[in-house]
């Protein structure tokens, strides 16, 4: 059987994270990815020259062909034309206009391939009254309520440790873009499709939304509930010390609460009435902490862990990059390999959380030295559209 995405070519001008995750899933879901860059190359690929940032790109940008166009020439532009006639998807992530003004926007280029599919991402949109905002991850995350909702209630905002903005938007532009191609071999029809990273994070926001209309009467903003419930709906919920760490432990049912005390050998708790009923319990919820925490913290975060998984009460470790870099249910599954990079040595490389049954994944082949191929695959579509 052959992948999903077999024989779809794609043009990937976008930059950073957010474009550049979207067109790694479709490249390991089988589509032959061309990764165009200007000279010297893209931001991501110039923040290599600083500590480990060379790592990112290496872990967006494997399979995928590498070429270096001046979108801002003439002969760069008659190049992505070229390119653009046979392709199937075209992908930028560049601010709203920059493609129009190159005389290479949809428009232009729905022309010269009707079949092409544009997939569109930035930081608000196109038509709202924020598109010519600059955005990046950290901005978007202030802008879109997550700062506001991260960290503890008496200290100042913080930005959430991974670029949640980003990866959202591409994974939302993985979606529109197979969603459309999708239409398109039902009916024939291409179109524009377009994710802004603030659209994509706010269904995220759930649960501090919840407490947020209900707190709307005394227009009180909700606080930032540290590593608790963002509703501030379950207990017990948090992160509890240990003596060589920390654990994280949730209870979602009266039979996980029960469980739970029964391994405190604290019974008495279960049916005690300021803990019989979740209600109650939230009711209740520094005494809870405070009482989960006491038996937490003369145990190691492993021997615990294992404890609660016996007695099948949700939790985890909390476990440093080290630790997850070195998963062996991740590196089992192959949801992360072993890669000798030809410029970074020996490391870790994701692949896709996408699995279809019935096709193993594709091999993680190392991202390009920039433009290796440029004139491998601009000679090829220069053929092909000749």
């Amino acid at each position: 059987m052959s992948h999903p995405l077999d024989g779809i070519t794609v043009i990937d001008l976008s930059q950073i994270y957010n474009g550049p995750y979207a067109t790694y899933l479709m490249a390991l879901a089988g589509a032959r990815v061309i990764k165009i860059e200007p000279p010297g190359g893209e931001s991501l690929r110039r923040r290599g020259v600083v500590g480990g940032a060379a790592l990112p790109f290496a872990m967006l940008n494997g399979n995928k062909d590498s070429v270096v166009v001046d979108l801002k020439t003439p002969d760069g532009k008659q190049a992505l034309r070229d390119l653009v006639k046979t392709a199937d998807v075209l992908v930028e992530n560049f601010a709203p206009g920059v493609m129009d003004r190159l005389e290479l926007g949809y428009d232009a280029l729905k022309t010269i391939n009707p079949r092409l599919i544009y997939a569109a991402s930035s930081g608000f949109g196109s038509d709202g009254p924020y598109r010519s905002y600059p955005a990046m991850d950290l901005t978007i995350q202030a802008m879109a309520g997550v700062m506001h909702t991260t960290g503890f209630a008496d200290r100042p905002p913080v930005k959430a440790g991974p670029a949640v903005a980003d990866f959202f938007a591409g994974t939302h532009l993985y979606g529109a873009i197979a969603t459309a191609l999708f239409e398109r071999e039902r009916t024939g029809a291409a179109r524009r499709v377009e994710v802004a990273m603030q659209d994509a994070v706010y269904a995220s926001l759930s649960s501090s939304l919840g407490m947020h209309w209900a707190t709307q009467a005394d227009h009180a903003p909700p606080p930032r509930t540290g590593n608790r419930h963002g509703g501030l709906a379950e207990s017990p919920y948090n992160v509890y010390p240990t003596s060589d760490g920390y654990i994280a432990i949730i209870c979602v049912g009266e039979i996980h609460w029960r469980a739970l005390v029964t391994e405190m050998a604290r019974p008495d708790l279960a049916d005690d009435p300021r803990f019989a009923t979740l209600a109650a319990r939230v009711s209740h919820i520094d005494m809870v902490d405070e009482l989960v925490s006491v038996w937490t913290m003369v145990q190691t975060k492993d021997a615990l862990f294992g404890r609660l998984m016996a007695a099948k009460v949700p939790c985890a470790p909390v476990r440093t990059l080290d630790e997850v870099v070195n998963d062996p249910n991740m590196h089992a599954r192959g949801a992360l390999e072993w890669q000798d990079h030809p410029q970074l040595g020996r490391i870790v490389v994701q692949q896709s959380p996408l699995r279809f049954d019935g096709v193993p994944p594709l091999p993680l082949v190392p991202s390009r030295e920039l433009g290796a191929d440029t004139a491998r695959v601009l000679g090829e579509f220069s053929v092909k559209s000749g």
